[in-house]
This record gives C-alpha cells, structure tokens and sequence, in this order.
C-alpha cells in the first residue's frame, strides 16, 4: 500500500463583499474550506473564508491569513511561519457604548476560561474611529474610518504591551431598517459591511506586520423568520468576536522574504513557491493573489460561485497566455481537482471525452 501524499498548499480566495453565493455570507465559504484542507492537506485562506461569528472550525491544515498579506505571500514578498499559539491583543473602538463593550471584554474572558487561548491586553482606541459604510459602482460593498490614526496608535500600544496578533472590533453604524441588510439577511444581498472590515484590518496588517482581523460591533437586530440560513450564524450572539479569536490563536507569523530573517530556514515555512493550486470564483479571478499565482504558473481552478463581478478566464485573457484554468462546477469538484493534482493525476483524464 502507498503513503499518503505530501501536502499541496492551495490557496482558497473569495473576495470580501461582492455577494458571492458560497462564501459572501456570515462563515458559510467554511465548509468548502475544510473540505478543501482536507484534500490538499494545507489550505491558505483569509478571515472571510472562516469568519462565522460565534461559529468556527479549528484545524491545523487551515491557515487563516488576513486578505492583504495573502497577496503579499502569494506574490512571494512574505512566507508564513506556523506557530503553536499568539497573544491576542483586543482592540475596542472608543465608539462602542459601554454595556456593549462589555460583552466584548466577556468574549475574551469566555475564550480564555473555556477555550484556553491567551487573549490580552486589551487597549480602547483614544477616540472613536468613526466608521463609514459605502458602497462601489459595481455594487461591492466598501468603507472608511474618520481616525485612522487613533486605529495604529492603539496597535502600536498593543504590541509594546506584548501582543502578537490584534483582533479589532470597531463600532459600525445601525441600520436596521436598510434595503441592503434585509437583502443580505434573506439571501440575496451584499454584506454591507465586509469593505470596511477589509480596510481596518489591511491598514493594521501594513503598519504593524502581525495578523490582525476585524468584529464588527452592532446592535443585536430582531427575530426574522425569513432569515437565509448562510446569514444565520451573526444572528446567535452579542458579538462577532469568538472566530476572530480562534482565528488568529493560531495564525502564522508573516516573514519577510528579503531581508535575511532567521525564520526563512525553517522546514515548515510556507512559501509563494510552494503553493500547489488556487481555488476561487470563476467571476472573480482579477484579485492580486489569484493573478500572481497564475504569473507563476500556478494551476487555477476556477469555480461556478455567482457573485456581483464578471471578471471570468475569458475577459481576463488568461487561457490565451498559456495559464493553466480548470474549471469546476462546485467547490466540492475543486477539492476533487485539487485530489487530483496531489496525487500526480491530470484533472483532464477524468473528463470524458478525452480528446
């Protein structure tokens, strides 16, 4: 009997925000990720993906690395270095109301008794961040901060303070009587607030070089009988807190490839030129991690997930250029594509006919 094969990293991107049917919800690209851990034996992917509020999935085959410095390793200007565990610096936007910070400060507390993780310090930004919601011509969801300032003075005290990962929870604005959020509740929208999420944590990630994710803090919205199931999981709690926690518990560390850093030796060192596959949606592959790849030669499987972009293999010209396109009908034939390529097999024999 043979072993098993060695682990094939893929990298799994969905972007944030443009409503993609699996994966443009509250965690709900999840399940595909495991599945696709599982079939490679090493899946990169960025909160987004794995994010389901007080849902999460801990596995060692799941690398969670935040959306900018998935670009940057996919285009070789960072590796990532596993680690056994982090110190989770918490920071809380001033914006936040009191009993509501509260709640957020009892999610540290509850992951640290039930869960062991080490969360702390926890630093309040020294004025609201003031969040702001929009939306692009494309109809992707996108935001701002007032304060960007007061968001890297409260990383920066947080690193001094020892902390080796940042989970942010910033105040975002209440609208529970939107088109949008009732959309989105039922199925058929946009998160609203994803784009903004993306610029607070790629603004911390460049300036501090250490995984950090976002909790958005809102109210708790009313019981909606209509609720679409992939929309449900930011219904069950006070907070989104709890995945970003398990999430950056074991995020690995972002090493820079130029530079002469010690850790570029290590044999378990993840490296743009270790990267097997890269799985993502087939309207969707104009992203800086996913053309890197392809620039590299990368096999990409390009999966049937509908979402508010057109940007396909055909408009991007890339079967022209020689790039190596499988396409796969549902993420469960990507992690059979993905099968495939690690155990040395050409996904192309399984196709009939043959040609």
């Amino acid at each position: 009997m043979s072993g098993a094969a060695s682990p094939l990293p893929t990298l799994l991107v969905i972007p944030t925000g443009i409503g993609c049917v699996v994966g443009g919800y509250a965690g709900d690209g999840l399940p595909a990720a495991r599945l696709l851990a599982a079939a490679s034996g090493c899946c990169i992917t960025h909160p987004n993906v794995l994010n389901a509020a007080a849902l999460y999935w801990s596995d060692r085959r799941l690398h969670y690395v935040e959306g900018w410095s998935l670009d940057r390793f996919a285009s070789g200007e960072l590796a990532l270095a596993p680690v056994p565990s982090r110190r989770i610096g918490l920071l809380l936007d001033a914006g936040i109301e009191e009993p509501l910070r509260l709640r957020h400060r009892q999610v540290a507390d509850a992951c640290r008794a039930s869960l062991g993780l080490p969360v702390g310090p926890v630093q309040v930004t020294d004025a609201p961040l003031g969040v702001r919601l929009t939306t692009g011509p494309s109809g992707a969801s996108w935001g701002r901060l007032e304060r960007p300032d007061a968001l890297l003075r409260a990383g920066e005290a947080l690193v001094a303070a020892g902390a080796t990962a940042i989970a942010v929870v910033a105040r975002f604005p209440d609208d529970p009587h939107a088109a949008a959020l009732a959309a989105y509740r039922h199925g058929s929208g946009v998160d609203a607030l994803a784009g903004a999420e993306a610029v607070i944590s790629h603004l911390l990630v460049r300036h501090l070089s250490i995984p950090c994710a976002h909790a958005p803090a809102l109210a708790p919205l009313p019981p909606d009988a209509g609720l679409d199931p992939r929309a449900a999981a930011e219904e069950l709690g006070h907070t989104f807190l709890p995945c970003v926690l398990v999430g950056l518990s074991r995020a690995p560390d972002l090493v820079p490839t130029a530079g002469g850093d010690p850790r570029l030796g290590r044999p378990d060192l993840l490296t743009a030129e270790r990267i097997g596959a890269v799985v993502a949606p087939a309207g969707a592959l104009g992203g800086e991690a996913v053309l890197a790849c392809v620039a590299r030669g990368v096999p990409l499987i390009a999966v049937e997930n509908p979402c508010l972009l057109r940007v396909d293999a055909e408009a991007l010209g890339l079967e022209r250029e020689g790039a190596t396109v499988l396409p796969a009908a549902t993420s469960a034939e990507a992690a059979g594509v993905v099968l495939a390529l690690r155990e040395g097999i050409d996904p192309a024999s399984l196709r009939r006919p043959l040609g």
